[in-house]
């Protein structure tokens, strides 16, 4: 039997060691509201969402927030973002400067006569990628009814290995009332086009719970 030297032990080990290190956890975090005329009554919803967010995420972390409207593939609709910097002073100078842009967002919102939720999650795609974080969600707030305005395309496969998408608050609208059917429909749409893009999806409705967000769950 082979007998390996201490010099390959010891190599092999700080090799592993190495890996171990390079593993990247940071979070980037992309948070779709929902602004259609239906749903932007529950936008009052979001905000705890994201102060649950500011209250958790991490310098080195990343969070922007888009909203789902008209033709939402667009910079011009991320309403904030930052990567917050290592150092947690200026990191908490920044969170109080993102809980501002929001409220002033909040106050602001007019509702959308279209929802392209589909265009939100390109949009969320690029914005992450380019983060490079190390963990990427996109936070989908809305309930799912997607209605594109004429003209607008949005048969491109997405590209989700490495991100988890996770649904909150779906709402049952007045038909999936009558019918439950086409909510559950709905919301499996949305889970096959999540995993056929490599992705990994959950769905939370209880926002008691926000801490599921990063439960390792998957």
């Amino acid at each position: 039997m082979k007998v390996r030297s201490p010099l390959v032990i010891v190599f092999c080990l700080v090799v592993l060691i190495g890996c171990t290190k390079s593993a990247d956890h940071s979070k980037g975090v992309y948070m779709l509201l929902d602004t259609s005329g239906t749903y932007s009554g529950e936008l009052k919803k979001a905000q705890g969402i994201i102060n649950y967010l500011l209250g958790t995420l991490q310098p080195g972390d990343a969070l922007a927030v888009g909203r789902i409207d008209t033709g939402s593939f667009s910079e011009k609709d991320i309403v904030a973002k930052v990567k917050f910097d290592a150092r947690p002073s200026v990191a908490n100078q920044q969170k109080r400067a993102f809980h501002k842009m929001i409220d002033e967002f909040m106050g602001s919102v007019a509702g959308s006569n279209y929802t392209d939720i589909s265009g939100g999650i390109l949009q969320a795609i690029e914005y992450l990628n380019e983060t490079g974080a190390g963990q990427k969600y996109i936070l989908i707030f809305s309930d799912l009814q997607e209605e594109l305005a004429k003209g607008h395309i949005r048969d491109v496969p997405f590209q989700l290995t490495g991100f988890k998408v996770l649904a909150l608050n779906v709402t049952k609208l007045r038909e999936d009332i009558r019918d439950p059917k086409i909510y559950l429909e709905r919301c499996e749409q949305w889970r096959q086009k999540t995993e056929s893009g490599g992705g990994k999806w959950d769905r939370i409705n209880d926002l008691d719970r926000l801490e599921d967000i990063f439960a390792p769950r998957f």
